[in-house]
Parts: C-alpha cells; structure tokens; sequence
C-alpha cells in the first residue's frame, strides 16, 4: 500500500484514532499498530503475512540467544540472522524472475531488522524484552516501503506511551510534512517524469544536447523530490502516532564535496553502510586500505540497487570520489584553512555535477544507453524543442526551492501550526486539488519502492 493512495490515508485515520483510544495501556495500543502493519502487508501479497513475522520472529529469539553466548556460538548466531535477512533480499529479487510475483522488496525491512542484531552483537545495545514491541517496531508500516531505516532499539523506547500526548504543535508538522510530501511527489517528482525526463532516458539518441541535459538535471531534482516526499510522508505518519523517525535528507545539493553530500542524502542508508559495512571491512593494514574499502562499500551499495552494470558503475564513480576527497584531505591537512565564499560556491558545483554524472548510469537502463546519454551532451547540439516552458518553470521552481534554508522551511512548520485548524484543512483540499488537476494519469510508483 503506497503513501499515494487513498486508501492509506484511510488507513492511517483508523490507525490514529483507534491508536489514541487506547494509548494508556501499552499491549492495545502495540496490538493497534502491529495489526496496521501486518494489514500493510497483506496488501502487498499475503506471501508477506509469512516472510515478515517470520523473519523477525527468528531474528527476536536468536538475538536473546546471541547477548548470553560468547565465542563461536555467539558469531554462529549472528551469521543466522544475516542469513536471514540477506537471503529475504535475495528471494524477494530473485523470486519474480521465476514467475511468483512479489511487488515489494523488504529490503528496508531487512535493513532495519540487521541494526537490532548487529547492535546487539557489537554489545552497543541490549536485547529488547519484548516481543511484541520488537515486532511492532521492525515492521513499522510508514518504513515498510523506503525508510527511512530506523533502528529498531530508538523505537522500542517511543512505544512507551504513558502520559504521552499529541501536542498540537506535532500535529501540525505531521500534517504540514505530508502535505509536502505528496506535493513533491505529485507536483515535481511525476510531472519532471512523464513531461520529458521518461522518454529522453528511454531514447536518447532522439533529442538534441540541450534536451538531453535538461532531462539529466530534471531527473537530479525529480529523485530528490520523489525519495525526499516519500520520507516526508513517512515521518510525518510515524509522528502522528507519536514516533519520530530520523531525518534522511538535508539539502543535499547543497554538499560542498562529496563526503558532506553522503551526510546530506539518504542519510538512513548512508549510515548504515557506514556503521555495519564499511567499519566492519578489513582495517588499515595497509595504507591502501581505507580508500578501497570506501570503494567496496560504495559497489556492494550499488548493487544492492540492482544487479547490473550500471548499478557497478555508480557505486564505482560515488566511491571512487570519496577516495579522491579523503586523499586531498590528507594532503591538505597541514595546509591553512580557508572557508572562502567562491571555494564553497566551486566546491557545491563541482559536488553537484559529479552527483549528476553518476546519476546518468543510476537511472540508465542499461551502461549502453548511459554512454549514449553522455554522447549526447557533448554532440554540439542543442536545441530545446522538447522542453517545455512548464516543465522549465518546475525544474527551475524545484531547484530553487531546494535551496530554502532550513530556518525558513522551520519557520513556515511553525506559521502552519498556528494556523487554525479550518485553514490548515482548507490548504490540505488546495493540495489534494492541485494533485486531481495535475495528475491525470494517477501516480507512479516511488522510485525506491523497487529497492
């Protein structure tokens, strides 16, 4: 069931209001939640009524088992664990190719459920007591289909309820942050999509230059906005339910080098490959070493977008560029520091470009086609037939906006919020307007609803 539903929204009134009834009293009101989740499930395939629960019930019983074991059977325990959840990624990318239809891929699931298990073996947190508020918490339905990755031991805490209400303040952001979340989606993300960026990296060879590099820029900020609105809608979901999810972007295109651009976007999935990937490759033994480890973990992350080549070659590129910048700090380290206004204004443009070219083979079908998009920017040709002045005036529109410093995107939760609640409906049925008016063709999925 994706946030761009109707009948999510549905979900989630019923969901808010049977969830505030029982509040007081923990065990109805996880029951509440849980049965959400295992209904969000269901509506994806039954099959998953099975591979979730199951999974977790596993991970829950050979976690308690690991904190009282030591030595071999301690690391045979977590190897079943991650067995577990890599071999439920495999299936779930496997099995289609074999005829049995699966529609949503748990690889966040099995992201969030490996934090609880690795956490606990590096002895960084305890078992949970509960298996219902694990169980609850790992199959949290706002995280189901993209994050963002939480991990599941700042969950359990948040299911402690007593004497916790809905401030109204949070409220308002959790109305305020999905609203934007369907405009980004809606308004940005599918009109870039279908009104140029589609069909150019579909047939490259067919539009000029120009139109080539509109609809690679379109796409930069069309991916931003369709993964940044799903994560809205996912934090604002938890927290009218009074769990706060973590943030998983900040401006990202704003990055003065590349390593602030990993700490900018998707930051859930870049801290986990930070924390239980690349921490856990082989140390310094040579001075080498910490470079191709960033090399490696950036290749096994982007094959875990897709086995394929292009997914190699993105990986490639984000970690070959992360070794370059920890060289040059190396190498400037003994230099004098300077934060000058044209070296942060170089340094964001040259970081936003090298994220471009790498997004090229992203959303490429195929390294072939990537080539030839790149062929195409630099054939000397560059009408603009194509583009539209719409689709202009929203890319320039998305662009700018992205821009917004954080203060002001704060001060506008905070105006929202004290708006009288009439008002905030009345911008609430503008939005759903727009939406009706804007999307005639009904919403594509979320891009990272395939990962």
């Amino acid at each position: 069931m994706l946030p761009t539903s109707p009948d999510y929204y549905l979900l989630l009134a019923a969901a808010f209001f049977a969830f505030w009834l029982v509040r007081s009293k923990q065990t109805p009101a996880l029951v509440v939640v849980l049965a959400v989740n295992l209904f969000c499930y269901a509506k994806w395939g039954l099959i998953y009524l099975l591979l979730a629960p199951a999974a977790a019930t596993c991970d829950f019983f050979l976690v308690r088992q690991m904190a009282n074991r030591s030595g071999g059977v301690r690391r045979v325990l977590v190897l079943l664990s991650l067995t577990i959840n890599i071999g439920l990624i495999a299936f779930c990318r496997v099995m289609p190719s074999q005829g049995l239809v699966l529609p949503l891929s748990l690889s966040f699931y099995a992201f969030q459920a490996l934090t609880y298990t690795l956490d606990v073996y590096r002895k960084d947190s305890k078992p949970v007591a509960s298996y219902l508020g694990y169980l609850t918490s790992v199959t949290f339905f706002p995280t189901i289909v993209a994050g963002p990755i939480t991990r599941v031991t700042s969950l359990v805490p948040q299911w402690n309820w007593k004497g916790k209400v809905l401030s109204a303040e949070e409220g308002s952001r959790a109305l305020f942050l999905i609203g934007l979340g369907l405009a980004k989606k809606f308004l940005v993300a599918d009109y870039l999509a279908t009104n140029l960026v589609n069909r150019v990296f579909d047939l490259p060879t067919l539009y000029s230059g120009g139109e080539v590099a509109s609809a690679v820029y379109g796409y930069a900020f069309q991916l931003y906005y369709d993964f940044s609105g799903y994560s809205d809608v996912a934090i604002g979901s938890a927290l009218l339910l009074g769990i706060r999810l973590p943030p998983n972007f900040q401006l990202p295109y704003l990055a003065t080098n590349i390593a602030d651009f990993w700490r900018r976007w998707h930051i859930s999935f870049s801290n986990w490959l930070r924390d239980y990937l690349y921490f856990a490759l082989p140390g310094p033994r040579t001075r080498v070493m910490p470079y191709l480890n960033l090399v490696i973990t950036m290749v096994i992350g982007g094959l875990w977008h897709g086995i394929s080549w292009n997914f190699v070659v993105w990986g490639l590129l984000h970690g070959s560029a992360l070794a370059v910048f920890r060289l040059w700090q190396v190498w400037k380290k003994d230099m004098p520091k300077s934060d000058s206004l044209a070296g942060r204004v170089a340094g964001r443009l040259l970081t936003f470009h090298v994220v471009l070219l790498a997004w090229v083979f992203f959303r490429a079908a195929t390294v072939e086609t990537a080539v030839s998009i790149l062929r195409q920017l630099v054939s000397g040709h560059y009408s603009f037939d194509n583009v539209t002045p719409v689709f202009a005036g929203v890319l320039l529109l998305a662009a700018v906006a992205h821009f917004v410093p954080a203060k002001w995107f704060e001060t506008g939760v905070v105006w929202f919020g004290r708006t009288p609640a009439v008002l905030q409906a009345a911008a609430l049925a503008l939005l759903v307007m727009a939406i009706r008016f804007v999307s005639t063709s009904g919403a594509a999925p979320f891009i990272y609803s395939k990962f």
